[in-house]
């Protein structure tokens, strides 16, 4: 089982940016597609953007062009860039590995972003 430790949440104003960062354990973190997810109070975990081993990436409609999703394979970690944060993009963020196909059950604890002013 691999563990995922989230990290860089805060307290941002609109319009503002934080950049999260999630560092994973394992030696063979670099085979893995990796996800960012977020979950907002009330409602369902949704997914927010993914990179695969390959490097290539994909984002939900709501952070396209806001939001950017990297990796470092060296350091067992993901990273995601927030940029021009809204109000709605407040809720706890999570990464998690695609495992076989669907995202593995390794949640970690996540990191609270909130935008308010």
């Amino acid at each position: 089982q691999v563990q995922f430790v989230e990290s860089g949440g805060g307290l941002v104003q609109p319009g503002g940016s934080l950049r999260l960062s999630c560092a994973a354990s394992g030696s063979i973190f670099n085979i893995y597609t990796m996800g960012w997810f977020r979950q907002a109070p009330g409602k369902q975990r949704e997914w927010v953007a993914h990179i695969t081993h390959g490097f290539s990436t994909k984002y939900a409609d709501s952070v396209k062009g806001r939001f950017t999703i990297s990796r470092d394979n060296a350091k067992n970690t993901i990273y995601l860039q927030m940029n021009r944060l809204q109000r709605e993009d407040t809720a706890v963020y999570y990464c998690n590995r695609l495992l076989r196909g669907t995202w593995a059950n390794d949640w970690g604890q996540g990191t609270q972003v909130t935008v308010s002013s």
